[in-house]
């Protein structure tokens, strides 16, 4: 009989590339995997990896291999949702990795409605979209949850269920008493303003930087940060124009002007395939679609 952790680290050979790659995901050691795929490969007598210059491949046996492995890693993953199933009420641990806004807005109601689950225990970690969808894969999260920019998609994978919870409009904030809050176009005059973003290579940045240019101008990013609540403060006192989302600039003072874009980024959850089911993910995700209905009151304790 096959051991089920060999094939996953050929399975994620394969997902992943490198043994490099496998072992930073599933924290081991590079050696450690390659033995593990060595006794593999002697278990089933035929030859699973060839040598391509300083790194390895799968070969024909070996691919074949991987892929009734990622179909017994879900099979698996469904026998555990199906007993889950069994029990009166969700129960066990559930680790959620999530990005800042959700964090804020949505985490806390979604915590108060999880009481009614004693049982179940939440984990949750701060995590961008780029780091999450990897860490979803290698199991370190059971759960993610993540976003999504007009014309900026989110990375796709087969592996996963993703099932979206709402789309948060986004708005451009400008400091106060700015002549062009009365323009036709906010947008094309705040040109001249600095501007806060997130760091290059986030889709947030990506798609901030499309819409500027769309507009006719290329931004002055004079503040960089991942962190969406240094957005709000610098827009507040009003030394950067900013982009944020709806559940965050519903908690900013009335006396700035936000202009609606026309714009939403999709908010949605991911689970890894076959454990879209799990009792306690369909809490999870039944309690973050009830706390989307508390957003509003939220934002405002965040003042």
């Amino acid at each position: 009989m096959l051991e089920v952790r060999r094939l996953r680290l050929l399975y994620e050979l394969e997902r992943q590339g490198t043994i490099a790659a496998v072992a930073e995901a599933l924290h081991f050691s590079p050696s450690g995997v390659s033995q593990q795929l060595a006794q593999l490969e002697s278990e089933v007598g035929v030859p699973l990896l060839e040598r391509v210059g300083r790194g390895v491949r799968l070969t024909d046996a070996g691919r074949l291999l991987a892929s009734h492995a990622g179909a017994v890693i879900r099979q698996l993953e469904r026998a555990e949702a199906e007993l889950s199933a069994t029990r009166d009420r969700p129960g066990g641990t559930v680790r959620i990795a999530t990005f800042q806004t959700a964090a804020l807005a949505l985490v806390p109601p979604m915590l108060d409605r999880l009481a009614a689950h004693p049982g179940l225990r939440v984990e949750l970690a701060q995590a961008e979209p780029e780091q999450a969808l990897p860490a979803l894969l290698a199991r370190d999260f059971d759960l993610i949850v993540s976003e999504e920019y007009p014309g900026v998609p989110a990375p796709v994978s087969g592996d996963v269920d993703r099932v979206d919870l709402c789309r948060d409009e986004m708005e451009l904030v400008l400091p106060s008493g700015d002549g062009s809050a009365r323009d036709a176009d906010p947008l094309a005059s705040a040109a001249d303003h600095a501007w806060v973003m997130e760091p290059p290579g986030t889709m947030s940045r990506e798609w901030a930087t499309n819409v500027c240019r769309s507009a006719g101008f290329e931004p002055a990013v004079a503040f960089e940060s991942g962190d969406m609540l240094v957005h709000r403060e610098l827009a507040a006192r009003g030394h950067a124009a900013a982009f944020l989302p709806r559940l965050l600039s519903q908690a900013l003072p009335t006396t700035l002007a936000t202009h609606p874009l026309n714009q939403a980024r999709t908010i949605f959850t991911l689970v890894r395939r076959g454990r879209e089911t799990h009792a306690s993910v369909l809490a999870v995700r039944e309690a973050l679609g009830e706390a989307l209905h508390d957003s509003a009151a939220v934002t405002r304790q965040l003042r």
